[in-house]
């Protein structure tokens, strides 16, 4: 299993942001952060890179359940999902697969947490293919 679910989609990159906004707040998640790595990497290292946005994307109530069951968790949250321009001038959506990183975690009680985070965030995924 690959730690990460993307689609390549047919959207301006700008659409592409709003697109996945919607879809995640579909899927009970908001975005609490939202980082410009290309504006981020002109103004720290005056380099040029594609446009790519790194979305920090959470579900309230399951990331209260997952603090509740292991106190160091917060260091895996929020869930991110990047939306990119390939070289060829396509836009890419990745979102996290949480669960392939709580196997890292080794805390059975949040298993289920990442179940439901993977299938929220894989229904963002999927969505966007259908659009």
């Amino acid at each position: 299993m690959s730690y990460n679910n993307s689609v390549t989609v047919k959207y301006s990159f700008d659409d592409a942001i709003a697109k996945v906004t919607d879809e995640l707040k579909k899927e009970g998640f908001g975005v609490l952060t939202e980082i410009d790595v290309r504006e981020t990497l002109k103004k720290k290292l005056d380099v040029d890179f594609r446009k790519y946005r790194i979305l920090g994307a959470c579900n309230p109530p399951l990331a209260f359940k997952a603090l509740s069951e292991e106190e160091n968790i917060g260091v895996m949250l929020p869930c991110n999902v990047i939306v990119q321009e390939a070289p060829d001038g396509s836009i890419r959506v990745s979102a996290i697969n949480p669960m392939e990183s709580m196997k890292a975690v080794a805390n059975p009680n949040l298993e289920d947490i990442a179940k439901s985070v993977t299938e929220k965030l894989l229904n963002v995924i999927n969505n966007l293919e259908q659009a």
